[in-house]
Order: structure tokens, then C-alpha cells, then sequence
């Protein structure tokens, strides 16, 4: 599960990277309702999600050059400079150097050696979201990619995660569950799994990472998204042998399912 109790390697910040703040707030306040509160202005805007009053991820424009809309995972780190260089020795990329964000924290923005685009952050006066696993947050992250075997390499050097594989049902591969070092079962954050270049068609063949948000009623959040404009990728539809219900889909003003 995910916690607010942040260790080292687990999830700690989700952000989206839109064309239009405005826009993705209304959307998400629509399918979550989530609330929002901006800061900054023009294209400095940055605009926190809260829901019941704690801060659940944040909304800002779009910044990198030729960067596509999408969420953002920032995984813990005490230090973001070290964290980028061994990205680095492990066959990575640092996409954007650490940098401050003010005295909240300070950042780094990386990639896998595949192409996989994630983030890191070094807590300062905040810590990362204030809620997660529950009605509206953060539940669990999902890497899709096209070298498995890689990434968990990759990600075991880098985080020192551990993985396990468990087979999907169907005949539909193998699904490796993501665990921080020196994590329990209770501390599984996510997984991984492998998938042809031509079955991520809409990142154009380059992995990528998937947040999930829990929800009380797939069908009707369903129901909302596409009620306001978005679209359905996948589902909505009951995972064997595990208690939920599941869809991916697609904002209005965002080509990418997360």
C-alpha cells in the first residue's frame, strides 16, 4: 500500500503537466472532487488538489520542451543529487538537474534507461501528498515497459526495490510487484510489466508510469470522466482473483492513459 509515511523509493508526489491548469482542475474536480487552490500565475501557475483538506498531488503548465501531458511520479529520496548521478551510472538520463523548489524541497526529473520518465524528491518543508490509499488518491503506480528484465535492474540499482513476479491470469504475462528496500508485503507500492512497443501506441513506444487512484465506484467515476469530456482506454472491468474493479482512461486535454 501507499503510505504518507514516506521511506526511500515510495511514492511521495504526483503532479500533472497540462496545456490548460484551468481546465484540468475543473475536470478533476468533476470526476474526484478534488478541490483546488492556485498558486503563482500565468505560466508559473501551480495549483495544489486537496481533498477533505490534505493535499493529494498538483496541477501545473506544461514546461519541459516537447514534454506531452501527463502525471508525474516522484518517488523519496534523501538526496536528490545522488540519486541523480546514480541514474546516471546505471544508463539513465537526468532530464532536469536537481534543483530547489524554494525551501519545499528539492527536485530532480530522470528517465530510464528505456525511456520510462519519473521524478524524485528530496523533502524540505513538505514532506510530499497527505493522503493516499484511500477514496480519491494515490493507490498504486504502474510501469509499463517494454524491457522488464531492464527496468527491474535498473530500478533495483537505483532504489534498491525488490520484485516479485506473479502470473497474470490467461496466459497474460508475468506482473512484477514493487516493494521499497527493505519494505513488507504492507509496503507493496505498485508493479511492472512488459508490453510490446506497438501496444503503447499512444506514447508513441516509450514506457511510461501509470498512477492509479482509488475510487468507490469504478463505474460511476467511469461514468463522470466521460460525462466531462474524457475518454475510455480500458474497462471498466473486475480483476480475477483480486478485489477491485479497474478502467483506464483519458482527460479531455490529455493523449496518455494514467
Amino acid at each position: 500500500m501507499i503510505t504518507t509515511d514516506f521511506v526511500p523509493g515510495s511514492p511521495c508526489w504526483i503532479d500533472l503537466g497540462a496545456p490548460d491548469v484551468a481546465a484540468a482542475s475543473a475536470f478533476y474536480g468533476a470526476v474526484f472532487g478534488w478541490e483546488f487552490q492556485e498558486h503563482g500565475s500565468g505560466n508559473d501557475v501551480y495549483s495544489l488538489f486537496r481533498q477533505d483538506g490534505k493535499t493529494v498531488g498538483a496541477v501545473g503548465r506544461l514546461s519541459e520542451k516537447g514534454a506531452r501531458s501527463a502525471w508525474m511520479i516522484y518517488f523519496c529520496t534523501h538526496d536528490a543529487d545522488a540519486t541523480a548521478k546514480a541514474v546516471e551510472q546505471a544508463g539513465g538520463k537526468v532530464r532536469s538537474a536537481p534543483f530547489d523548489a524554494g525551501d519545499e524541497g528539492r527536485i530532480a526529473q530522470l528517465s530510464d534507461p528505456h525511456g520510462g520518465q519519473f521524478a524524485v524528491w528530496q523533502a524540505g518543508k513538505t514532506q510530499g501528498f497527505e493522503a493516499a490509499d484511500q477514496p480519491g488518491t494515490l493507490c498504486w503506480t504502474e510501469l509499463y515497459t517494454t524491457d522488464a528484465g531492464g527496468a527491474k535492474t535498473f530500478y533495483g540499482k537505483v532504489f534498491g526495490w525488490t520484485t516479485e513476479d506473479m502470473e497474470l491470469p490467461g496466459g497474460g504475462g508475468s506482473y512484477a510487484i514493487i516493494t521499497p528496500a527493505g519494505g513488507d508485503q504492507q509496503r507493496m507500492m505498485g508493479g511492472m510489466m512488459q508490453l510490446p512497443a506497438e501496444h503503447l501506441a499512444l506514447t508513441g513506444g516509450r514506457p511510461y508510469w501509470h498512477p492509479v487512484f482509488a475510487v468507490t465506484d469504478c463505474d460511476a467515476t467511469v461514468a463522470a470522466v466521460t460525462k466531462h469530456g474524457g475518454s475510455v482506454q480500458m474497462g471498466p472491468e473486475d480483476a480475477e482473483k483480486v478485489l477491485s474493479r479497474a478502467a483506464d482512461y483519458s482527460s479531455p486535454f490529455i493523449n496518455m492513459p494514467f
